[in-house]
Formats: structure tokens, C-alpha cells, sequence
């Protein structure tokens, strides 16, 4: 699939800016990447660690440690430094190979030519109309596996519209992995993981507060928020005081709040959502209750019989026998 861009002889971003517009592009090459206004996030072509391959991508600018939270062509890898990311006749942004075949795009159906791309300093990408300063489309409601500061999971029971994080596949791929995380409304909202489609972890219900049924909430729990529109959207916001912090969903599934320790350069987890087995959803089985310090680690409610089977236990990577408990 290809297309026709706009060009000139002067298309090419050889300095960092924050703004490209419809007769610029950015090339694979260290000179060319866009900067948020605050020097806070760079937008440029990368390789994850051991891979040669090349994604368009957002990372933190002054943090030692290089650190993803966004990613454009993570299903559709460069496996050269041909890559570009431009803005098409029909005012989307899009990544092209060196056979100008589309690799990703913003994909907004009414788009409009006279359109500009912006980094932002809270590290959101946003694809805006020049003349009226109207968003497009912005990243920050397409996320990867990170959920940054002002971001916003969401939910809509009507329409059925969803804006969730997506793990990835490894340290070394940032294709959409087996977990994705995000709420979920039905008569409570909740948190909820889910591996391959069914439930791997739930915060119990939000009670205006916090969610009670999460035993180490975290302890910057006044930072999230829970919004509920007319229009039938719930929303998880994200509203961190400081820029040098997030939660990340793994590859392993857990979700952490990280923030960055300038002291010993590296990343802090403060939080995680996971910390046993135990807060693996359905370890013990629907009727069952988990104890660490008991073997086996799970027993069953008064009333309900016990099933024996050879379970994973995912903490210990290794078998171990378990109570999976069910009714009579």
C-alpha cells in the first residue's frame, strides 16, 4: 500500500523540534526527532534492547535509562533505517518504509490537509487542524503499555468504546502482548488485567475513594481518580504531580506505579498491583481462600467440596499441588 506526500527540498527536520507540519518529515537518523517544548519527551525511530529492529516511538529525555511509554508501529516493525514520519495529503500522520508502503497511521477518517503534529511536554502526541487548533487524534488516547500523568483509561457501556493499556510482547518486542489492562463498569467500576481476554486480576470497586478490594493500594491512591460522563463514559485518571512517574503494565502481566529515583538513577516501584499468587484472580477457585503461610496455600469455604489438581503456580514458577475448590 502506498500513497503520495507531499515534499520539497526542504522537507527534511535536520534540528529537534516539536511541531512537524505537512511538508516535513522525520528520518531514522539521530538528528532528526521531535522534543517536547519543556525537553521533557523525544519522538524518534529506536530499537528495543537485543533487536535490531526499528519502531517510531516516545521516551523520557533527561532519564538516564531509556525508558519507552509510547509506541506507533509496534505490529509492524522496520527491519532497516528507512523509516519516516510524516503527515499524508489527507492531514494523517504516517509511517512509511523505504517503498513509501504504510506502517502505521493515525487513521483519522475526517482529516483535514492543513494539519500540524505536536509533542507535548505530558508526553502526548497530538495531530491538530492549523486553522481552528481542533485535535485529530492524540496518543494519549491510543496507549501502549504505559499510562503517564493526565492520562485517561476509559470505558463506554454504551457504545462499547475502550481505551486500555496493552502489555508487550517482551523487553525486546513491543508488539501487543497477552495482557491488557483497563476498567470495567458493569453496576461498580473496577481495575481489572486480563491475559488473552479473561480476568488475570481485579482492584475491587471503587468507592469514590479508592478501590477497597485492592490490599496494597497505592500510596499515591489520591492521584487516581474516577470520572463518570453523561454519555456513559467512565474514566480512570491518571494525575500524577510530577512528570518523572507512571504505571506500566509488563510483560509478566503486574502493573507497577513507578516513579524515577535521580539518586540512584533507576526506576522506584512504589506499587504493584500483583505481589502473590494470592492476588492472581481465581488462584483458589471460586469458592476457595488463599494463605500464604499454609500448605497447600488454598482451602475451601464450609460447605464446598474439594477438587485436587496439579496447578502452576505462577510466583514459585514451578508445580506445586493445590485446593481448587467447588461447590458439591
Amino acid at each position: 500500500m502506498s500513497f503520495h506526500i507531499l515534499k520539497s527540498v526542504h522537507d527534511s527536520l535536520i534540528n529537534a523540534t516539536n511541531t512537524i507540519r505537512s511538508s516535513q518529515f522525520i528520518k531514522d537518523k539521530d538528528s532528526d526527532y521531535m522534543i517536547s517544548n519543556g525537553s521533557v519527551f523525544k519522538l524518534g525511530f529506536f530499537s528495543p534492547v537485543n533487536s535490531t529492529n526499528r519502531y517510531l516511538g516516545i521516551w523520557y529525555t533527561n532519564i538516564s535509562a531509556f525508558t519507552v511509554v509510547w509506541v506507533a508501529n509496534r505490529q509492524k516493525p522496520l527491519n532497516d533505517s528507512s523509516g519516516v514520519l510524516t503527515i499524508s495529503e489527507d492531514g494523517n500522520l504516517v509511517v512509511l518504509n523505504g517503498q513509501k508502503e504504510i506502517l502505521w497511521s493515525s487513521n483519522v477518517n475526517n482529516s483535514f490537509a492543513n494539519s500540524s503534529a505536536q509533542l507535548l511536554d505530558l508526553g502526548n502526541l497530538v495531530l491538530k487542524e492549523n486553522t481552528t487548533g481542533t485535535i485529530l487524534w492524540e496518543s494519549f488516547n491510543h496507549p501502549s503499555h504505559t499510562l503517564l500523568p493526565e492520562m485517561k483509561l476509559s470505558t463506554n457501556k454504551r457504545t462499547g468504546e475502550k481505551v486500555q493499556l496493552t502489555s508487550w510482547n517482551s523487553p525486546s518486542d513491543p508488539s501487543i502482548g497477552s495482557f491488557t489492562g483497563g476498567i470495567y463498569r458493569k453496576s461498580l467500576t473496577q481495575v481489572f488485567i486480563w491475559k488473552d481476554g479473561r480476568p488475570y486480576f481485579r482492584s475491587g470497586p471503587w468507592d469514590g475513594h479508592q478501590f477497597i478490594g485492592s490490599q496494597s493500594y497505592p500510596p499515591f491512591h489520591d492521584m487516581v481518580s474516577i470520572v463518570q460522563n453523561q454519555d456513559g463514559t467512565t474514566y480512570l485518571v491518571s494525575s500524577f504531580l510530577f512528570h518523572s512517574s507512571h504505571f506500566v503494565l509488563t510483560t509478566q502481566g503486574n502493573t507497577e506505579g513507578r516513579y524515577w529515583d535521580s539518586e540512584k538513577e533507576d526506576w522506584k516501584a512504589v506499587w504493584k498491583a500483583i505481589n502473590s499468587v494470592c492476588d492472581v484472580y481465581g488462584t483458589c477457585g471460586a469458592f476457595g481462600s488463599y494463605n500464604s503461610m499454609s500448605s497447600p496455600i488454598c482451602s475451601c469455604l464450609e460447605g464446598i467440596t474439594e477438587k485436587y489438581r496439579l496447578k502452576l503456580q505462577r510466583a514459585k514458577s514451578m508445580l506445586k499441588r493445590s485446593k481448587i475448590c467447588n461447590h458439591k
